[in-house]
């Protein structure tokens, strides 16, 4: 499967902005071979834009910006998975959600872990289990930021049969070290491929620190941005997951019984 990632400085409060731009960008990945498109953490809205707008620009996941996705998606045969702020039973989550290319939703997950005030202010944190879905003959599993940098969220994926871990996001300066140590270091750890769709640019008093990437579980990064506007592109590859799962075996040689804390604290 070959995954596209759309690093972009957010369009914030423009929706139609940002669904022009989607439409433009899964044409060239789809030109380009990509099965799916991978865009950053509130895309559809842009992520610092404070609570009123949040409450004014929510959807439901299956409102009338999901259904011009999924129109794109079949229109250019490719997969996206999108952020954008998500209204259910009267609250507002960050959320992310996957529609394949022919138009269906395939998995919906709201962010777990806030990050500080900020997603705070804005957001309910979502309480669901994390999601394992099939897209292409591959299991995946989503995080969203600040998640990822959560160890037991993605071991917990891992554990459930995850290859591939997709994480939209929003990291800004200072915190370069999560794209470009912490989140190699996930893949490599998990024996699975992460894929983390990060903005560059800045919003209000935020400065985003690009830096998307694929990484393999054998802690390469076959796909690599820098600090500005770009889709990169890369191909998972199943012969390097599967010997890397035989030279690193963490899952046959992990000793559950003392990690009893872990569950109990």
């Amino acid at each position: 499967m070959r995954i596209a990632l759309y690093q972009c400085p957010p369009l914030p409060l423009d929706i139609d902005g940002n669904l022009q731009r989607l439409a433009q960008q899964a044409r060239i990945a789809a030109q380009q071979g990509a099965d799916l498109l991978i865009c950053p953490e509130m895309y559809l809205s842009g992520y610092n834009i404070g609570a009123a707008a949040v409450q004014e620009l929510a959807q439901l996941n299956y409102g009338p910006a999901a259904s011009r996705i999924a129109a794109i998606g079949q229109a250019n045969g490719i997969a996206i998975l999108y952020g954008y702020p998500e209204r259910h039973d009267g609250r507002v989550y960050n959320a992310v959600q996957l529609i394949d290319a022919k138009g269906n939703t395939l998995a919906n997950y709201r962010k777990t872990h806030l990050y500080g005030d900020l997603d705070r202010a804005m957001f309910s944190p979502g309480e669901t289990a994390l999601p394992i879905f099939e897209l292409n003959g591959w299991r995946l599993g989503l995080l969203i930021c600040y998640d990822v940098e959560f160890p037991e969220n993605t071991r917990d994926l891992a554990l459930a049969g995850a290859d591939v871990i997709l994480v939209p996001t929003a990291n800004m300066e200072p915190y370069d070290f999560v794209a470009d140590v912490t989140v190699r270091a996930r893949a490599y750890e998990n024996q699975c491929y992460v894929a983390y769709a990060n903005y560059c640019g800045s919003e209000g008093q935020i400065r985003y620190c690009g830096l998307s990437s694929l990484c393999a579980p054998d802690g390469s990064r076959i796909a690599l941005a820098g600090r500005d506007e770009l889709l990169i592109l890369g191909t998972l590859d199943r012969q390097l997951l599967d010997d890397s799962r035989t030279l690193n075996p963490y899952f046959k040689d992990r000793r559950a019984e003392l990690y009893t804390r872990l569950s109990n604290d």
